[in-house]
């Protein structure tokens, strides 16, 4: 049963998220008597998703690094501080959004990425290395991306996100590597399996509790909020597409270019929610929620735009 319903999840993940929105903020007093346990519930989503990790697979790509610091340029200089640009261009007069939308492209790559990576064939090792050094340093990356760009603006608890952070990111995926490395990857050959079921009922958990505090933002959509929705969707969308380009430009191989699409395209956003959630007003939650409307469908697509590319190139070599 747990077999079939992880597969079923996976197969229609691109709706998933977005139909967890929609429960949250069609049933905001229901669903918002899961907030109180989202951090512990996010920290054992981590934990499932660090365990297929060991730290020799970072020390291995750390032999060929560039793809990786270009999708750690790309993920915390390019895109944040473009958003911050295109916040303050159209929402000069609100801080909350610019500070939502900073949000969204701060925090790290998603961990649901080397599912796609997997998908269409790309560099396993390398996402991997990317979402365990990502997952690590996001206490302090995330802090410090908010107070350069916003934090003279808008209050923050630095020091209480930071232990939020650690709490929930780091800490469980060192644990789980520590696992991994303890057992000479016993633990990392079946727990993976075994607990891919309930990292997916902890996504579903941690979207629908956290969309019911943006509940009446979304039920109340004006032209403002509609904006933020479209600037989330073409930045998100921009990801992708910059990450492609720059895997193209620095003529990586089919693999790579795989990894670096979806590393530099594919937020935590559940991450972002639970520490927009915690530290900051209501209104900065809603430009962080409405991207799980795109994301898993942007994977989709650019994942088939892939699938396109590379069979074309085939068809190429073949005459």
């Amino acid at each position: 049963m747990l077999n079939k319903f992880n597969s079923f999840m996976e197969k229609w993940m691109p709706f998933v998220t977005p139909v967890c929105l929609m429960v949250g903020v069609l049933f905001p007093d229901i669903a918002r008597h899961g907030v109180p346990y989202v951090t512990y519930v996010f920290a054992f989503m981590t934990f499932i998703g660090a365990l297929k990790s060991r730290f020799r697979d970072i020390a291995n790509v750390f032999k060929r690094p560039l793809p990786l610091i270009l999708m750690f340029l790309v993920l915390h200089i390019l895109i944040p501080v473009t958003a911050y640009g295109v916040g303050l261009l159209f929402f000069p007069e609100n801080i909350n959004y610019i500070t939502g939308i900073v949000l969204e492209f701060s925090v790290p790559v998603a961990v649901i990425s080397l599912m796609w990576v997997s998908i269409y064939n790309g560099n396993n090792p390398l996402s991997l290395s990317l979402v365990i050094l990502d997952t690590i340093l996001s206490p302090f990356l995330i802090p410090a991306t908010l107070k350069i760009l916003v934090g003279s603006n808008i209050k923050m608890d630095t020091a209480g996100m930071m232990k939020e952070l650690v709490f929930m990111i780091a800490l469980p995926a060192v644990i789980a590597m520590c696992l991994n490395e303890f057992s000479h990857g016993k633990v990392m050959e079946t727990w993976p399996k075994k607990l891919a079921p309930f990292s997916k009922m902890c996504l579903i958990f941690v979207v629908t509790s956290n969309s019911s505090k943006v509940s009446p933002y979304i039920k109340h959509l004006n032209g403002e909020r509609l904006a933020v929705t479209a600037i989330i969707l073409v930045l998100s969308a921009s990801g992708y597409a910059i990450g492609w380009l720059i895997a193209i430009v620095t003529k990586q191989n089919k693999e790579s270019t795989v990894s670096m699409i979806y590393g530099s395209g594919m937020r935590n956003i559940s991450a972002g929610a639970v520490i927009a959630g915690a530290y900051f007003p209501a209104e900065c939650l809603f430009p962080v929620m409405i991207g799980t409307l795109f994301q898993q469908i942007l994977a989709a697509f650019y994942g088939s735009l892939v699938r396109r590319v590379q069979m074309s190139q085939c068809k190429k070599e073949d005459i």
